[in-house]
């Protein structure tokens, strides 16, 4: 059978009609009057409230920016332009956080952040950058993305044990983005400009040390330095713009330990996270300038000691000892190293034994063994000895007696 007409063809047999047939058919289908016509859609009229429910339904959907929940946006109004903050613009924002059950823990009014600086808590600075200046949205932050397990303590409270926010608490965040702008060249910024934000950004590093959140920390303190490091020629000329200005010897003490203060504490973030080569880096910035820095010297030395070299860190210990004879920490690290280098002396010592010891066992094996096989040998000669003659008495008997029956 053709397969164009079987059966289970998906097509209408119309091979057989006659011509009257078809002919009806296709007066049928060709006829206006039979046809509805069905206005396009440019031609259809708009409906601005049908247009405004879609915006709405549109506006109060949740943006899953992360893919897994732990950080939602939405917005609550539109904002003014369609411009978005790029990273390290300036905003100024207000924002209220609340927990679940409604409870401000945060409020701050017309603040100015800096894009992806960490300056508010992680979730918040993820979010900002997908707002448009003006905006106001909702922002939920999962705990990992807002306060963690630690929460936050309130510091106007007396009790430590106080927490404005509990641990593990998701926030949500109503913020507004007032305004945006580029951030200006380092260069052009007065000293005392450099001076305040480098320093904004060591006390941010100084706040993520603290909660132990070190990679933050370190990328704090790296921001810091951009203000205040390689910012002073040797002649004590600081670039201001198109001109050069000459510091004075106390505005160039207070840099110098502002720096000293940021790479000091750098050292210490890197080696939280085992970034020893780093840290040492770091670390002798600070040597460099301040050879006798207690600080510095004790930082060192436990770098030293995490990389294994206990020797060298009891000796810039006991420099950072002499040099600061009332700090208790240096003194309780440099007793331990002494206790750890003498146990290492003694193992190293009782394990040089053993192999003496081993060695020696197996110098009298070796001994031992050809003066066993002389022993027994001479037993097997005793023997063979003793056999003979007794068998020569047995034969010279037999002879005896065969001779005289």
């Amino acid at each position: 059978m053709d397969a164009e007409k079987s059966s289970s063809s998906s097509f209408e047999d119309l091979s057989n009609l006659n011509e009257q047939e078809r002919a009806e058919l296709a007066s049928s289908v060709l006829d206006p009057s039979l046809i509805k016509e069905q206005p396009s859609t440019a031609e259809q009229e708009p409906n601005p409230e049908s247009e405004a429910k879609l915006t709405e339904e549109n506006e109060s959907e949740c943006m899953d920016i992360l893919g897994n929940g732990t950080l939602l946006k939405k917005v609550v109004k539109k904002g003014r332009t369609e411009l978005r903050p790029e990273s390290k613009d300036l905003v100024t924002i207000s924002y209220t956080g609340r927990l679940e059950d409604g409870t401000v823990v945060e409020e701050q009014s017309n603040v100015v952040v800096q894009i992806d600086d960490v300056e508010v808590v992680q979730g918040l600075d993820m979010a900002l950058k997908l707002m448009n200046e003006g905006e106001v949205a909702e922002v939920i932050v999962n705990p990992r993305f807002a306060y963690g397990e630690l929460g936050l303590k309130d510091p106007s409270e007396q009790d430590p044990v106080i927490r404005t926010v509990p641990p593990n608490a998701t926030i949500t965040y109503t913020v507004e983005l007032v305004s945006m702008q580029e951030e200006s060249d380092i260069e052009v910024r007065t000293y005392v400009s450099r001076k305040e934000i480098g320093n904004k950004k060591r006390l941010r590093g100084n706040y993520w040390m603290k909660r132990q959140e070190y990679n933050l920390a370190i990328q704090s303190y790296r921001r810091a330095l951009e203000y205040m490091d390689d910012t002073v020629s040797a002649g004590g000329m600081m670039e201001s713009g198109p001109a050069s200005v000459e510091l004075s010897t106390t505005e160039l003490q207070d840099l110098l330990e502002d720096r000293m203060k940021v790479y000091n504490n750098l050292a210490l973030a890197q080696l939280k996270i085992s970034a020893h080569e780093a840290a040492l880096k770091s670390v002798d910035h600070v040597l460099k300038c301040q050879p006798n820095n207690a600080k510095a010297l004790y930082r060192k030395g436990k770098i030293l000691d995490a990389k294994g070299d206990t020797a060298g860190a009891i000796t810039l210990l006991q420099k950072a000892a002499t040099i600061d004879v009332d700090d208790k920490l240096i003194q309780s690290e440099l007793s331990k190293l002494i206790l750890k280098s003498k146990r290492e002396a003694r193992n190293e010592r009782d394990l040089y034994q053993k192999m003496l010891g081993q060695a020696q066992k197996l110098e009298q094996k070796t001994k031992a063994a050809p003066a066993a096989q002389n022993n027994e040998s001479s037993k097997i000669m005793m023997w063979g000895y003793l056999v003979g003659t007794i068998l020569i008495g047995v034969v010279g008997v037999a002879i005896f007696r065969y001779n005289n029956p």
